[in-house]
């Protein structure tokens, strides 16, 4: 299987502190890809690389094209699609508006989005700063769909949400899987729900590739030397 998304040889720094020191992953068409390890480890950087939101050195390409030419714009054309850590919604846009300030031509519409959400569908007309913290989620995984990416890259998606709003973006993601042949990066400290969903899992540890494979054969020793589980 050809890979969509490649990375080889990572590396980037914030001034004078490098951050990552040799970085490999790659996500093919249709796979969804765990990016695991402890905080502070590189996961967040490494998107930030791949989506061109920090320079790097190395190897980026997605579906051939030399990520490291392009400005971030660009790469989001190509269709990566980002929902960042934090959510970031447009606080003072309605949901409608903050969906259609990301739309791009493709399958995924409004109508789209609220069948996989229907709690969006309900408020289209409220301001995204009324929501709750996990619609407000939804509302960034939507607004990502909505560019009607190739590639969708989750950064803590599930992080301080409530166990019921967590099984429902959790199942939302099942659903992308198996109905869409959507590729996805997911960064997430759930064991349990990344093994259900994921294909493969890259864990890093000190900026660094660390271990690839199926998360189902991750050796409980390696998994509480980079996982701390």
């Amino acid at each position: 299987m050809s890979a969509l998304l490649q990375v080889e040889g990572l590396k980037a720094t914030y001034g004078a502190s490098q951050a990552l020191f040799g970085v490999d992953l790659q996500v093919a068409s249709g796979e969804v890809v765990a990016l695991m390890g402890r905080n502070g480890m590189g996961k967040t950087t490494t998107v930030k690389c791949i989506c061109r939101l920090l320079r790097a050195e190395g190897h980026i390409s997605f579906d051939g094209n030399d990520l490291r030419r392009l400005p971030a714009h660009r790469a989001a054309r190509l269709g990566i699609g980002l929902v960042p850590e934090g959510r970031r919604c447009f606080a003072d846009l309605t949901v409608q508006e903050n969906l259609n300030a990301a739309a791009r031509p493709g399958p995924w519409d409004m109508g789209k989005v609220g069948l996989l959400f229907p709690r969006l569908d309900e408020r289209r007309t409220q301001v995204a700063r009324s929501l709750s913290g996990g619609e407000q989620q939804m509302l960034a995984i939507g607004r990502a769909l909505m560019t009607n990416p190739r590639l969708l890259i989750l950064d803590e998606a599930t992080e301080g949400l409530a166990p019921l709003i967590r099984q429902e973006i959790w199942d939302a993601i099942g659903q992308l899987k198996r109905e869409t042949g959507m590729a996805i990066l997911i960064i997430d400290k759930s064991l349990k729900e990344l093994t259900q969903v994921s294909d493969r899992a890259v864990i890093l540890n000190r900026g660094r590739t660390a271990w690839t494979g199926a998360l189902d054969g991750l050796d409980p020793e390696l998994a509480h030397r980079y996982l701390g589980v």
